[in-house]
């Protein structure tokens, strides 16, 4: 899904709002890193100390912002073609589980999810709170999948589908298997580089998408 750069904007405002530092998050790489990744970087350019209260000021402002950036009018707020139907098709099956793995902390992510109406498609999962190093989310996903009664499975038989090299180095890690699918910012020829079991232009063609997934179980 695209929010229009309310992410971006409400964390650029909240640490504005906080540490007077404007602009904060320019030249700091976003796509497919945990958002405490992320400010772990913008502490360090601006030289700031970013102990445990200042992230905690600045996880409760940035949802503030988030909240009021969601509700903004953008012509890039979408969610990208295939996704409903997929997703749609996936929950109905009772040989697949889904679970959201994502560098978003969690209250970020369901902000986001709920306002596109996908977050009730997940049970659970794990989130940028949990883990810095986005490559740790996989075991914390299946774990949290099997603690609220989902299958328990090692990370190495999940399928994680992402649009970022850093999604496809995550499943790898784990040695699970990626679907990737160049709907952000890489293409397919960069995303097939990153090592990519499957590369997608996008998801809308549901029945292929479901035949790749069965390919790699």
């Amino acid at each position: 899904m695209l929010t229009g750069g309310a992410g971006s904007r409400a964390m650029t405002t909240a640490f504005a709002e906080l540490f007077a530092v404007p602009d904060a998050f320019r030249g700091i790489d976003m796509p497919g890193r945990t958002d405490c990744w992320i400010l772990n970087d913008a502490f360090a350019l601006h030289r700031l100390p970013g102990g445990a209260d200042e992230r905690s000021q600045f996880h409760d402002v940035y949802l503030r912002h988030l909240a009021i950036e969601l509700e903004k009018v953008h012509a890039q707020k979408q969610v990208m073609p295939g996704v409903r139907p997929l997703l749609d098709a996936l929950s109905a099956r009772d040989d697949v589980y889904l679970a959201l793995l994502t560098g978003n902390f969690e209250a970020a992510a369901r902000a986001k999810l709920e306002y596109f109406d996908l977050w009730r498609y997940f049970p659970c999962g794990a989130f940028g709170d949990a883990a810095p190093d986005r490559n740790g989310l996989l075991p914390k996903a299946v774990a949290q999948v099997s603690a609220c009664g989902g299958p328990a499975v090692p990370a190495a038989d999940a399928i994680i589908i992402g649009d970022t090299p850093l999604d496809v180095a995550c499943a790898a890690a784990s040695g699970a298997r990626s679907i990737a699918v160049a709907t952000g910012r890489y293409s397919v020829s960069e995303l097939a580089a990153s090592g990519a079991d499957v590369v997608f232009e996008d998801l809308s063609d549901t029945a292929t998408v479901l035949a790749a997934i069965e390919s790699l179980q």
